[in-house]
């Protein structure tokens, strides 16, 4: 299964804090006593993919507005819901013109991009007659009555559309990973059905051995708890276990040092706790059910901490988190080999649309059998009919030859030669002083004698 794109780390729902860069509160660390490397000041940190299929649109559209002053005056102090709303949306009346003139250029661009892809999936199934205005209404992330400027509105769709993309994202990713998984356990038990009863019986011990092995592994500790948390101050940052500061902890793991702990930052503080249960040296241990369970851990944590449901983690969530009672005292963690991924009901509805999607593909390839089987029919006769039609030349030539006829040429044109021209080796023979025929209309002159003297 291809696992979806990486977690989206920068979108306009988020402007008020991942376009800004804003700086968090300064904390004097020890950095003597931190053995990774910290982030370089003036260091470019890429962001990674959204996941959106007009990521490149969005970032674009984010760098441009970024250089406006007084557009980035108002964001500094919007909130998310004024964001979300439409209001900052406004606001793109009072940028400057170079910026609106840029915006503009983007939107085209932006537009003739979604043109050419509507164009070659149209082509693909051999359409005619293409209605790109109408075809663009299916993207919701630019207003396509008006492809050519990039009004409020346009910033407004943008904002709406990526905020309801990227809220449906874990839901999407849960779905693909218990397709994955059933998909796992239909092929097992497919494959079970070729084998006789003494190697099933052996592929079943070795499947519940490998899953027992799996299992056994130490305890996790609950994400984002203190004992999480202390694990990786002491382990990754090399720092005493005792001096745990949660205030140094956010500004060490702040990795771009924006002043927030994105989604990508939180699944970097899980890894010491995955390599507890995933080896990808281990045959039982597997690689996607290890990303799975990440997301997963991030997911929780970000339910716990980000309370205005930006996907962002403030220093001020997160120190609010610390205080809490299940952070120092969390419920018991359930990694996945412990949880019921699907139903057997829901496994069953999987295999018969399986089922139907194989009938749906066997049909087709029926089909195009026997369309092959049908040009290559009437392939093979035209191919007789050649046949036919060369063998009938070829008599024909033959019996010209017969009654003294000039063979014909491929066209079927007399082998002719105008008189006079002979080829070279070619030329008749006579004895010398043999008066030979004239052509026709052709009037011979009278020889002139050598033994007569004229005056």
């Amino acid at each position: 299964m291809k696992r979806l794109s990486v977690l989206p780390q920068q979108c306009l729902l988020l402007m008020t804090c991942l376009l800004m860069a804003l700086e968090a509160v300064p904390i004097d660390i020890d950095k003597t006593k931190v053995k990774a490397e910290g982030h370089v000041e003036g260091e470019k940190v890429e962001n990674p993919d959204t996941g959106l299929y007009y990521d490149e649109y969005l970032r674009q559209v984010i760098d441009v507005l970024e250089t406006d002053k007084h557009f980035r005056e108002k964001l500094q102090t919007a909130d998310i819901e004024e964001i979300k709303s439409g209001k900052l949306s406004r606001e793109l009346d009072l940028v400057s013109h170079h910026v609106r003139t840029r915006l503009d250029e983007l939107k085209r661009q932006e537009v003739a991009r979604l043109r050419m892809l509507i164009k070659a999936k149209m082509d693909s199934v051999q359409d005619t007659g293409i209605d790109h205005q109408a075809l663009l209404k299916q993207f919701e992330h630019l207003n396509h009555q008006n492809p050519d400027t990039f009004e409020p509105k346009d910033l407004d769709m943008l904002i709406k559309a990526a905020t309801s993309d990227l809220e449906n994202y874990d839901k999407t990713r849960h779905e693909e990973f218990k397709k994955y998984e059933m998909m796992k356990e239909h092929e097992r038990r497919e494959y079970l059905k070729t084998l006789d009863e003494e190697k099933r019986k052996k592929e079943e011990s070795k499947f519940e051995e490998m899953k027992k092995k799996h299992g056994d592994h130490p305890k996790v500790h609950h994400p984002g708890s203190k004992d999480q948390l202390k694990e990786v101050w002491e382990e990754a940052d090399g720092l005493d276990p005792n001096e745990f500061d949660p205030k140094t902890f956010f500004k060490l793991h702040d990795v771009n040092n924006d002043g927030f702990l994105d989604e990508q930052e939180l699944e970097a503080l899980f890894t010491k706790e995955l390599e507890k249960v995933y080896d990808p040296k281990n045959e039982e241990d597997d690689m996607v059910e290890m990303e799975e369970e990440r997301l997963r851990m991030r997911e929780h944590v970000m339910n716990e901490v980000d309370i205005n449901k930006d996907r962002l983690v403030t220093l001020e969530e997160f120190l609010r988190a610390t205080e809490k009672k299940e952070f120092l005292e969390p419920d018991s963690w359930e990694t996945l080999d412990q949880q019921q991924l699907f139903t057997e009901d829901e496994l069953k509805e999987f295999e018969n649309h399986i089922s139907q999607q194989e009938d749906e593909l066997r049909k087709k390839a029926e089909e195009l059998q026997k369309q092959k089987e049908e040009l290559q029919r009437q392939h093979d006769q035209l191919q007789a009919q050649k046949q036919e039609l060369q063998q009938v030349v070829k008599q024909m030539e033959q019996k010209k030859l017969q009654q003294g006829n000039p063979p014909a040429g491929p066209g079927g044109e007399l082998k002719i030669q105008p008189p006079g021209e002979h080829k070279v080796g070619d030329a008749p023979q006579h004895p010398a002083g043999v008066d030979q025929p004239l052509p026709p209309g052709h009037v011979q002159e009278p020889a002139v004698r050598t033994d007569q003297v004229h005056p």
